[in-house]
Parts: structure tokens; C-alpha cells; sequence
């Protein structure tokens, strides 16, 4: 999936099935950022909503 990375979205979440094998980029062309807080003060509080479980992870 490398050949996929997109260069602009920095990624270490192995866990999902968007991100780049051996390097620590997503393969998607955009993402959507997103809280769960009403108020958000600190970065803890913003997830990234492009996220899915990678198939048979964890």
C-alpha cells in the first residue's frame, strides 16, 4: 500500500486499515478531523474520523 501514501497526512496509527504499511503516512487522498468534545481545548480531544479498524487487527 505504500505506493499509496499521501505525503501530506502523516499517519502512525497502524491499527487502520487507510494507513501505509512500512511508513507512517495515510493512503487516503483527504481526512475528516472531528471531536468529541464541545469545547475542545487540547489535541486528546480531536480524533480522526477517517479511521477503520484494519481487517483481522487487534
Amino acid at each position: 500500500m505504500n505506493e499509496n501514501a499521501n505525503k501530506s497526512i502523516h499517519c502512525s496509527v497502524t491499527s487502520c486499515k487507510h494507513h501505509c504499511d512500512s511508513v507512517n503516512y495515510c493512503s487516503l487522498s483527504s481526512i475528516q478531523v472531528g471531536t468529541h468534545e464541545q469545547n475542545p481545548t487540547q489535541d486528546q480531544c480531536t480524533d480522526c474520523q477517517s479511521f477503520s479498524m484494519k481487517p483481522g487487527c487487534c
